[in-house]
């Protein structure tokens, strides 16, 4: 039974756990970290690594959308982003590393009000799908409708349709919202959808097609949307509540199988391990890859959320670099602080723990922790 807390006369909530307030339970059984699998599956392409890169400018160009290709994962572009706006942002992108933080979010707003170019939306399509590596794309809901078609004609591969809240039920009087269960039938490609941070929300997701469901708010370290909307739901919590709306919705469906996706709020290896602990099939993970030397924003991480014309829900945040992207995926760590070498961690909590696979390991048992700093 769900407790509630009494936080007022007036107003009860659910306690709800964050990620670095549960721990994981070794079982009876070991393994060897080199017989265990971290592979997983949508749709028909296969992904050695359970890792999934925010389309961030700071951390996705397609340069390092290959080479995320090459490693294993998947790294959707940000088509709203710098490169479907200017032919060449590689300069933009130093100066959004060089400003002063006061001068950063306004300067972000003035640099992403250039219009999208639908011709650079094929082109670098294009670019990412020559390499051979699987082809991801990522657009908002608000803009879904109007450069879908572009998207399509291009060949990418997977679509992801991404906000802060997306809902299978929006309502609004100015405009027609978009029909997400009508757009992901008449598509041809599978869809990644989110986020949500609710077993029913994540319902309604899943019955409108979609082959994966983000959970969270996105952004992580580099999003405010706690400070500026007051919206707000612990990962472990958000991500075990859509892992039960999978679980419902395959025996609603037959057996068809939405994937989960945890996105935003783990910074390191064993953030990605609780994550997928609580019942997700890969993360998207945004800040532990902007730490890679290649990435775009060169040691700065700044998300959608950081530009709003209106409303910014998010900043530009510094952290420097640590090591290449195949260092960061792959080791070896020259660090102890979990930054480094996710995947390995990944395979050895997996290993400590008794686990083969992903599913396997969705089963481990989890402790609610004090936080240890």
């Amino acid at each position: 039974m769900t407790q509630q807390v009494e936080i007022g006369r007036g107003k009860t909530g659910r306690r709800a756990y964050a990620l670095d307030e549960i721990g994981l339970v070794p079982s009876r059984r070991t393994r060897d970290p080199e017989e265990v699998s971290i592979a997983w599956q949508i749709d028909a392409y296969r992904f050695e690594l359970p890792v999934v890169v925010a389309p961030m400018d700071s951390v996705v160009s397609p340069a390092t959308a290959i080479e995320i290709g090459r490693l294993g994962g998947l790294a959707p572009l940000d088509l709203e982003g710098l490169w479907t706006r200017y032919e060449d942002p590689r300069p933009l992108l130093e100066e959004c590393a060089e400003l002063e933080a006061e001068a950063a979010t306004r300067r972000l707003q003035e640099i992403y009000t250039a219009p999208i170019k639908e011709e650079l939306i094929g082109r670098r399509i294009e670019e990412i799908r020559a390499s051979g590596v699987t082809t991801a794309v990522r657009l908002s809901p608000q803009r879904t409708v109007q450069y879908h078609k572009a998207v399509i004609d291009a060949g990418v591969d997977i679509f992801v349709i991404r906000g802060t809240t997306v809902s299978a039920e929006h309502v609004s009087s100015r405009a027609e919202p978009l029909n997400l269960k009508q757009f992901i039938y008449e598509l041809d490609v599978p869809v990644i959808v989110g986020g949500c941070a609710t077993y029913t929300a994540a319902l309604h997701l899943m019955r409108t097609g979609a082959a994966g469901v983000l959970v969270g708010f996105g952004g992580g370290a580099s999003h405010t949307t706690r400070n500026v909307l007051g919206v707000a739901v612990p990962m472990a919590t958000a991500i075990s509540d859509v892992a039960a709306a999978r679980r419902d919705y395959l025996d609603e469906s037959g057996g068809r199988y939405v994937h989960v996706i945890a996105d935003g709020g783990m910074g390191t290896s064993g953030d990605i391990a609780k994550a997928i602990a609580c019942g997700a099939d890969a993360v998207m993970v945004g800040s532990p890859l902007a730490r890679a030397v290649e990435a775009p924003g060169h040691g700065h991480h700044w998300g959608s959320e950081a530009h709003h014309p209106d409303l910014p829900r998010g900043r530009r945040v510094r952290f420097g670099t640590v090591g290449t992207l195949e260092q960061i995926l792959h080791g070896p760590s020259s660090v102890a602080d979990g930054s480094m070498n996710l995947m390995g961690a990944l395979k050895r909590t997996m290993a400590s723990t008794g686990y083969s696979d992903i599913k396997e390991f969705q089963r481990v048992e989890v402790v609610v922790a004090p936080i240890q700093r």
